[in-house]
């Protein structure tokens, strides 16, 4: 295979402490997984290991948690939204979350409620799924430019889809506005002063997938990842899922690499800030990588990625059109991964350092050698089939 350079800036994390969340922890997301659990269809999704590409580029194993597989709704969002839809309801009628159940409370439920969100899909598509599966009313904003087949995923599902013409941080706001004005319940997957409760809820479900990953694990006899990538758009998912990782093996134990595209860049820029505040990134954000293009920080996710990760990381869209190619086009025995473009940077950054000129400081900075054991999150399969096929049959986005 060819030597080719691809942008990828790797920043080792400057103000790494270790210091553990307790918001994230083994407990909480054993609490999430039992409601999971309950929900009708629910699976783990597949544990994938890619022994043949492990081999190729030289480390010992790469595990890929396969969230295309997540009911039928191709990501891991629902996760999330279901969860903290539960829980606040659990709020709302004085009810256990253990026992939650629901066809129960769909039937004990008066007066139907509308929560609104938004989105750049996948979380969108989560919370009109569990407002579909409790008869409640959905409304989900979409930023600009959002692509036709998720924006239908989400109105199949009886929510009303609006799509505006701003990026997706002044869609939240106006979500949030119409929110307030019309007295709905809003369902958003970032903080901000006086709305915490919600989405630490979203971000304690998250770790449900990281939950079933560590018991998969010993299928593969393996004890524990060496590394985990994660990529980031406001850094709920990296940092619920850093959170409990770090709970469980300790953060000095896990070097964990946070990704994102470098049209939004806004954890990485965070990372290399002097003090550790959130840096926030504006403008159109116009990477492929949708579901990452986030321009400011989680307040609850960028505490545990400031204080656990190891390294941050911005790079070129490329990166994750590679990614989705060499999932989708397995070596070997390997099995077939059908990645979307914010599922699939995990794996193109590891293959986009071991065929870069620089390989060896590459590979040496992220501490990749022949024992590593690098987790992967798969986030989302082909949630826009139309561009999945423009970037894996027609070469969209070309490496070379």
């Amino acid at each position: 295979m060819s030597i080719f350079s691809l942008k990828m800036e790797i920043a080792d994390n400057r103000h790494y402490n270790g210091q553990l969340s307790s918001l994230f922890t083994i407990d909480e997301a054993e609490k999430a997984r039992a409601f999971h659990q309950k929900v009708e269809g629910y699976q783990p999704t597949p544990l994938q290991s890619l022994d043949c590409l492990a081999k190729e580029i030289g480390v010992g194993k790469i595990l890929v948690k396969d969230e295309s597989h997540r009911f039928d709704l191709c990501a891991f969002k629902m996760l999330g939204g279901a969860y903290a839809i539960a829980r606040l309801l659990c709020d709302e009628y004085q009810l256990d979350i253990n026992v939650f159940d629901f066809d129960t409370l769909k039937n004990d439920i008066k007066e139907k409620m509308t929560f609104a969100t938004a989105t750049d899909g996948n979380h969108g598509r989560g919370v009109a799924w569990a407002a579909n599966k409790l008869g409640q009313n959905a409304v989900v904003y979409m930023p600009k430019g959002s692509a036709d087949e998720r924006v239908n995923n989400i109105r199949a599902l009886g929510a009303e889809c609006i799509v505006t013409d701003m990026n997706y941080d002044d869609t939240v706001r106006l979500a949030i506005k119409t929110a307030e004005e019309c007295g709905w319940k809003i369902v958003q997957d970032t903080a901000w002063e006086g709305y915490t409760k919600i989405p630490t809820w979203i971000m304690q479900g998250y770790t449900t997938l990281a939950a079933e990953a560590v018991d998969q694990m010993k299928i593969h006899a393996v004890a524990k990842p060496t590394h985990v990538f994660l990529q980031a758009g406001v850094g709920a998912l990296a940092g619920g899922v850093l959170g409990y990782l770090c709970d469980l093996y300790g953060a000095e134990n896990l070097h964990s690499v946070i990704i994102e595209p470098d049209q939004a860049d806004c954890i990485y820029r965070s990372g290399i800030s002097a003090d550790g505040g959130m840096v926030n990134v504006g403008g159109d954000m116009a990477t492929i990588m949708v579901g990452l293009a986030c321009g400011e920080p989680n307040p609850l996710g960028w505490p545990v990625l400031r204080d656990c990760a190891t390294q941050f990381v911005s790079c070129q869209d490329s990166v994750a059109a590679l990614g989705m190619r060499v999932l989708g086009n397995p070596l070997g025995d390997d099995p077939r991964v059908i990645s979307g473009e914010s599922g699939a940077v995990g794996a193109g950054l590891l293959v986009a350092a071991y065929y870069h000129p620089d390989r060896e400081a590459l590979m040496a900075k992220m501490g990749l050698n022949k024992d590593s054991v690098v987790l992967l999150i798969n986030t989302e399969g082909d949630t826009d089939p139309v561009h999945y096929r423009e970037v894996v049959w027609q070469g969209k986005h070309p490496t070379l």
